[in-house]
């Protein structure tokens, strides 16, 4: 199953870069420049067709390379500097604008198509205040439901399983485990009716509950989990789809922002005797390293854990791996499609030219300081893994 999980999640990232460089392309194309190759994964290659015409002009090389990390487009005369016809050098400001936010755009695309998809069959509620239309929404609480049943525990003498759906304590709705430990802790030593749900049947019996909790197995003696609640919507599905789309951005750049914030906080205590300001960086730091995931943790943990879960948490985190490819690459960062556009703009600003040489130094500098931040970020990883 995990080989399972680590080749779907492969096949998936591979797909959403692919969608990315398509982006690229198609939007050169149609601004007049030449597209030389379309590669799925990296060099070396291990296959590669030249077609006389198709959607991205004529006798565009497609190849399919070794290292299954991605994907890339190659443009005519890449450099801002290069001024031959069909050069993407050759190009206006605007046109160049286009050709590096298209990528951008079609992952933003492609998580709304994917939100719209859930929200037809049911798109998980992951934000408290989550858009859907009134008029058009259906709500869909998932019951609380044991996973485990602790042995000698007042849960399994009365005879509760794995798999039942608790759906009252002493008639009173129990929607989440929250409620279900408060609830026991109110009544703990005390004689209780639970209402359950198992294969769709509803039963009722009396538990008797433990009076202390020293060994925090619970009073009940019961691990519970609850799915996420889903939202259903007919014609307003794309709606909901594209103001989640702007929801979930706004809430990556607000984490990413936290996660920044905190990896500086973390640095800057590196440099100060306090021994507060010290606990309180490890503590950021921690914070930072616990919140991203590179590779290997997408690659080895999440996907599996996902590919387990089912096809909708799998679709869910496949159109959030899309909106979050779509703002990385929006912001100033050198190698990506947001550096190149902030270091054109800037130039063009200054009237100073961005030759090929200075071009290079730019983004060979942002390429090395992106890979030494994966290599950290996969060290976190495997810690994570191995720990």
């Amino acid at each position: 199953m995990l080989l399972i999980g680590i080749l779907t999640g492969l096949i998936i990232l591979v797909l959403l870069v692919v969608i990315h460089e398509l982006g690229h392309g198609i939007a050169a194309r149609r601004n007049g420049v030449v597209v030389e190759e379309f590669g799925i994964g990296f060099p070396p290659r291990a296959w590669g067709k030249k077609i006389k015409q198709s959607v991205l002009g004529k006798n565009v090389l497609y190849s399919v390379n070794w290292l299954p990390l991605g994907g890339f487009v190659k443009l005519q005369g890449e450099h801002d500097a290069a001024e031959k016809p069909g050069d993407y050098g050759a190009a206006t400001y605007w046109q160049k604008t286009k050709i590096l936010l298209a990528g951008v755009v079609m992952n933003w695309i492609a998580a709304i198509v994917l939100f719209t998809v859930l929200a037809l069959v049911g798109l998980p509620k992951i934000l408290p205040n989550q858009f859907s239309v009134s008029g058009d929404t259906q709500l869909v609480t998932k019951p609380l439901t044991i996973v485990a049943v602790e042995s000698d525990s007042p849960a399994q003498k009365a005879g509760l399983q794995s798999g039942d759906e608790v759906l009252l304590l002493n008639n009173t709705d129990v929607q989440s485990p929250e409620e279900l430990s408060s609830a026991t802790e109110r009544n703990k030593g005390e004689t209780i009716t639970i209402t359950y749900s198992r294969n769709g049947q509803e039963n009722s019996t009396a538990v008797t509950l433990r009076d202390e909790n020293s060994d925090k197995k619970g009073y009940l003696g019961v691990g519970t989990n609850q799915q996420l609640s889903e939202i259903r919507a007919t014609w307003s599905a794309p709606i909901v789809g594209a103001v989640t789309t702007v929801q979930l951005t706004g809430e990556t750049f607000a984490a990413l922002g936290k996660v920044a914030a905190s990896l500086g906080e973390g640095i800057g205590s590196r440099f100060t005797a306090d021994k507060a300001a010290r606990e309180s960086g490890d503590e950021a730091l921690a914070y930072a390293s616990n919140s991203v995931s590179g590779p290997v943790g997408i690659l080895g943990v999440i996907f599996p854990q996902m590919q387990q879960a089912g096809i909708k948490p799998l679709l869910l985190l496949t159109a959030i791996i899309s909106l979050s490819l779509a703002v990385m690459n929006v912001l100033p960062i050198p190698a990506l499609d947001g550096g190149r556009w902030f270091t054109m703009t800037a130039f063009k600003l200054l009237k100073k030219p961005l030759t090929k040489e200075r071009e290079e130094k730019i983004q060979t500098v942002g390429f090395v300081a992106l890979m030494g931040l994966i290599v950290l970020v996969t060290i976190a990883d495997v810690g994570k893994l191995i720990s």
